[in-house]
């Protein structure tokens, strides 16, 4: 069944051009005080899906750039009407930069970005120091990032950038767990790896007090 138009799903989707250049106010943008969490490129949503199902005392927003496919997520949580998981279209850099308050995350979900393969589009890979800067700007002390990817060079470029960063410690890696159905993936892209019989990566690291040394 295909998504119905956008405006139909507010407050699941809404467009980041569209909207208010101020700070979100949690409390307001979900209607309660519970913890929040960001799933970045959250692609066609099975994470925020699940995710949101199954933990109600969280509040989770996907961000997706491109606009259809950020209209196939909010369906599935408009289909449902899951009040806590909400779909924003728009530049993660963007949208990090002048919509999320400093320090208002628990955790951040990064998984499968765009690995650009070509060696001259590698500039366009969304994880770059500045990008960093910005998932710890935005985490709270204590919060968690979580990457996976099925791009090992990928992998090491994040974990490289993460290592080096003066505010984030290195957390042992998630173990791979054996899904007991198909939607009992991270997410979809996951599962079609898996099921190719390719590696996924997988790491998390917490943002703590800034090192000085």
């Amino acid at each position: 069944m295909r998504a119905p138009p956008g405006e139909i799903m507010f407050p699941w989707l809404r467009r980041s051009h569209e909207m208010e250049v101020t700070p979100l106010d949690w409390a307001e943008f979900f209607g309660n005080d519970n913890p929040v969490e960001l799933d970045i490129g959250c692609g066609r949503g099975l994470y925020t899906w699940k995710a949101s199902e199954a933990n109600p005392e969280i509040n989770y927003l996907g961000i997706e750039l491109d606009y259809k496919t950020a209209r196939r997520a909010a369906g599935k949580l408009y289909k449902r009407e899951i009040p806590n998981a909400r779909i924003i279209s728009g530049d993660a850099r963007e949208i990090l930069d002048k919509l999320i308050v400093n320090g208002s995350v628990q955790a951040v979900h990064f998984y499968f970005p765009d690995p650009w393969w070509k060696r001259r589009h590698k500039w366009r890979r969304l994880f770059t120091d500045d990008f960093a800067d910005q998932i710890a700007e935005v985490l709270q002390m204590g919060g968690i990032l979580h990457s996976w990817t099925d791009v090992e060079d990928y992998f090491e470029v994040i974990s490289a950038l993460l290592e080096h960063h003066t505010q984030f410690e290195t957390l042992p890696r998630p173990a791979e767990q054996t899904p007991d159905h198909d939607f009992d993936y991270r997410t979809s892209f996951e599962r079609k790896k898996r099921k190719e019989g390719e590696t996924i990566y997988r790491g998390q690291w917490k943002k703590i007090a800034e090192r000085t040394t």
